[in-house]
This record gives structure tokens, C-alpha cells and sequence, in this order.
């Protein structure tokens, strides 16, 4: 019998904290704590990979297997003494309610590097590192050697570095690993933290029978370590420049679509050699976590490419992947998955016919229920399916409170009136919204933390039209209370 469930949507950057940012540290513990007293057996969270910095955005990522070092708690490193406590103090004040994250990069690649070079000084190792490196060379070695020529480099995009470092010429490429065998080193030694915290954190959400919801971006940047090392994987040129790219058609975020501009994968060759990459990066995820989402899934069916050259993503076309064969491969080589497939904006029969064959549970979002096609809209609860997850809004969505405040129209305030049968305001519509999603018959139901407190649209985390300030939300510390929790 499958059991009902329910948890919170909260990610690691928007813990409280006194570091500028959210991380692995004391609040995280706190958060399993919180959910563990209130019944709630989820933590889903976005991807934990490293981010661009100006952005911040989780979803465009120079790696698709290493962790982001700005979650990495300072306060772990102090407790094995790499660190001293007033080494880890920013000399300006952070901002207790936003991520400022070249600050923050900055203050973290300051402190890691420090904690790095008394290792070397000591003359000592952490205990496993040597083990870590080995268990992960498939994409650790790629990854360090990456980022410690980008940096070489003035952190330029690795189609303007020299040809043969470029092109991965082995004579150059061993010398440039002799050069900056220091910084491959640490960028090593990083992620060997980043994991050993992640593990620890882990295993105590999982003692508290608390499962791990994490999320895999189906696209990486141009500018990444898996694209760096294997050009031949995606639609590249002669000269290595992407010739297609990534992206969704007109949809409720954007009249002119979404224009991601991540390169596209061959599917022709990933298909010929066996999915090799893929089959190593849903293995590192499903360590990782006890369930994953796979973002925008529908572009492993059928996937939207637009002209490198566009400057929107409408004149782009649907382009079909063999997802059949691919999610075959998958189930032969892990059985059942543990996935969720993020099943939003524009799904077809092929789409749906790969999640019923391969028992892949979609999702359902309230927020998009009340909109031009009620009463039919399947986001509604009376056409909800008990394999499926239901959320109030998305890390894509505004909060509950600044949709109904901010963004419905009349005939949508009266369509949540009729259909919840009750006097609504800004002030009580998240608790009808939850409520109403608890009584849906998924087995699964997950709030968005800003939700359950009843925040307004300044804590939303972001807008996906390419709105600035996006991903800097954080909890402000102290705002999750008895009565919440009580509630």
C-alpha cells in the first residue's frame, strides 16, 4: 500500500544564517528538526550543483555532478579545526533576508582556500579524501582540471582558451595539470567537503524518516566542465559553438517563450554509445537523493531547439529524443525509478504514453487550476490521479499570497470562491490553498515554504521571464514559530 505523504519545498541557499547565505551548517539540522515535529516526512529541494555567480541561478550549473561551494558550512570547518572562528567573519555585514552571491563567492572561495592551504601546511589529509577522489575521477578530474584552467584564465568561457586546451589536445592538457596541480588539488578537496557535509546531513534527515527530494536539470551551461569534455554529446560546430539551443514556446510565463540558450543534446550519438553520461548522472543523483525530479522531463520525449542565432524562442521546432529506448535503458540499470516528472506547459500523448509506461508520477499545481479552462482544468482536485504530486506553486511560481494579491483576474477570484466555498483574503488563502491540497487523493503533497508561513510576492525565488534579482530569497531567521508548526 502506498502511503500519504506530505513535505516542504525549501532550498538550501534560503536558510537563515550567518554567512550570507544558506548551507549545510546548524540551520539545516534545525529545518530536518522543524519538519520532523510537524510531521512532515519531504525535504525537496533544487539542484545542489555549483551555480552561476551573477545569477544565481541552480539551473544553469558548470558541472552535472559536482556540489555547490557556497553551501558549504564554515561552521563544520571551524569544528574540525581548519578554520578559526573569527577567520570566518565577512568584514561588511550580509543580509540576513537576500543572497548577495559574488559576495558570498568571494567570502567562501576566501575561507576554503584558507582551510586548504593549512591542510597542505600540515602536511595531513581528511580522512576518505583519497578515497573520494577515486570513487569520482569519472567526472572529478574533468571538473577540477576545469575550473582551475578557467581560473587560469581569468574565469573566460572555455571556447576562448587556446586551441589545444580548447580541443583537448593530451600534451597540453597534461601540462596545464602540472602547472596548476595546487588548484586542481583544491577544487578536489572542495567538493570532497561539499559531499562529506552532504552525506552527514543526509543520513540525519533520513534517521528522522525524512527523504531527500532533489532536482535534476535536464540542460547544463555551454560553459561547463561536461561540455568542455564532451563536446561530441551536443549540437556543436567545427569550431565548437552551439548550433542549436534550448528553450520552451509561448507559455503562461511568456509570450514569446522562454529562451534558455543551454546547448541541446545529440541524441543520435548519446543513443549510439548507450547513454553513458546519462546512466552516471542519474546514478550520482540517485546517491545523492532518495527521489528525483527531472526538470522540464517532456525534452527527453520531444525537446523545443531554437537557432543559436534567435533572440526569442518562438521561430523554434519540436525535435524528438528517444525517450522510450532511453527510459528502458534507465529502468534496466535501476529498476523501478525513483523520479518524478516534471510534467508542466506544453505535454503531448507521447509525453503522458512514457510516464504511464514507465510509472513516472507528474505533478499538479493549484495555482494553474482556476485559470480559462475551469472546471476541466486537470490541475483541479476532482481530476487529480493518487500517483501524482500536488503543489500549491512552484519554485517557478509566485507565493500564494502574491498570486491571488498581484496576478489573478475577477473571473479567477471568482472561480477560487466557488470552488472553495468560502470567504477568501490575502491573509487566509495560503492555509485554504494547503488545506485544499491535503485533500486531494495524491499520495503526495509538497507546500512551498513561503507558503506555509502565508509570505507576500517579495519572497517569491523566481520569475522565470528573466526577471533580475531571482534566487536571493531567504528565510529571515526566527520566522518559523510554535504556532506554525502547531498550525
Amino acid at each position: 500500500m502506498t502511503i500519504r505523504t506530505s513535505g516542504i519545498l525549501m532550498h538550501i541557499s534560503c536558510l537563515p544564517g550567518g554567512y550570507g547565505i544558506g548551507d549545510l551548517g546548524p540551520s539545516a539540522y534545525g529545518f530536518a528538526n522543524f519538519l520532523s515535529a510537524t510531521g512532515q516526512h519531504i525535504w525537496q529541494m533544487l539542484p545542489l550543483n555549483p551555480v552561476d555567480i551573477q545569477s544565481g541561478s541552480p539551473y544553469s550549473s558548470p558541472s552535472a555532478f559536482a556540489g555547490n561551494p557556497l553551501l558549504i558550512s564554515p561552521y563544520f570547518l571551524i569544528r574540525t579545526g581548519l578554520l578559526s572562528k573569527d577567520e570566518t567573519i565577512f568584514q561588511q555585514s550580509f543580509s540576513d533576508d537576500r543572497v548577495d552571491y559574488p559576495a558570498v563567492a568571494e567570502h567562501k572561495r576566501t575561507l576554503l582556500s584558507l582551510a586548504f592551504d593549512r591542510l597542505e601546511q600540515q602536511g595531513k589529509s581528511l580522512g576518505g579524501f583519497a578515497h573520494f577522489c577515486t570513487r569520482q575521477k569519472a567526472w572529478l578530474d574533468d571538473f577540477a582540471a576545469y575550473m582551475a584552467i578557467k581560473e587560469h584564465f581569468h574565469m573566460q568561457s572555455w571556447d576562448q582558451w587556446p586551441q589545444p586546451l580548447r580541443d583537448r589536445h593530451p600534451d597540453a592538457l597534461a601540462k596545464m595539470q602540472v602547472k596548476l596541480a595546487k588548484q586542481i588539488r583544491q577544487h578536489k578537496f572542495v567538493q570532497f567537503v561539499f559531499f562529506l557535509q552532504w552525506q552527514a546531513l543526509k543520513d540525519y534527515c533520513n534517521a528522522l524518516s525524512i527523504r531527500l527530494y532533489g532536482d535534476l536539470p535536464i540542460y547544463l551551461s555551454f560553459d561547463s566542465a561536461d561540455v568542455w569534455s564532451c563536446p561530441e554529446q551536443y549540437k556543436l560546430d567545427e569550431n565548437r559553438s552551439p548550433t542549436m539551443v534550448s528553450g520552451v514556446p509561448p507559455d503562461y510565463f511568456s509570450a514569446t517563450g522562454q529562451l534558455w540558450g543551454h546547448p541541446v543534446y545529440d541524441w543520435q550519438f548519446l543513443q549510439q554509445n548507450g547513454y553513458k553520461w546519462w546512466l552516471r548522472r542519474f546514478a550520482h543523483n540517485f546517491e545523492m537523493f532518495d527521489v528525483v525530479r527531472i526538470d522540464h522531463f517532456r525534452g527527453l520525449v520531444a525537446y523545443w531547439a531554437v537557432a543559436a542565432s534567435a533572440q526569442t524562442a518562438v521561430d523554434g521546432e519540436w525535435v524528438q529524443a528517444p525517450g522510450h529506448d532511453f527510459f528502458t535503458r534507465l529502468t534496466m540499470r535501476f529498476g523501478q525509478l525513483p523520479v518524478i516528472a516534471e510534467d508542466l506547459g506544453t505535454i503531448t500523448p507521447d509525453v503522458r504514453e512514457c510516464m504511464r509506461k514507465f510509472q513516472l508520477p507528474g505533478m499538479r499545481v493549484l495555482q494553474f487550476a482556476f485559470g480559462d479552462d475551469f472546471p476541466d482544468s486537470s490541475f483541479l482536485p476532482h481530476h487529480h490521479v493518487p500517483d501524482c504530486i500536488v503543489y500549491t506553486g512552484t519554485h517557478d511560481n509566485n507565493t500564494i499570497r502574491g498570486w491571488f494579491e498581484q496576478e489573478i483576474d475577477n473571473q479567477t477570484r471568482v472561480n477560487l470562491q466557488r470552488y472553495l466555498g468560502t470567504h477568501l483574503s490575502a491573509e487566509n488563502i495560503h492555509q485554504h490553498m494547503i488545506r485544499l491540497a491535503m485533500m486531494s487523493v495524491a499520495y503526495t503533497v509538497i507546500i512551498p515554504l513561503q507558503d506555509i508561513l502565508g509570505l507576500g510576492a517579495d519572497a517569491r525565488l523566481n520569475q522565470p521571464t528573466g526577471a533580475k534579482n531571482n534566487w536571493q530569497w531567504r528565510l529571515a531567521k526566527g520566522s518559523l514559530t510554535k504556532q506554525h508548526a502547531g498550525w
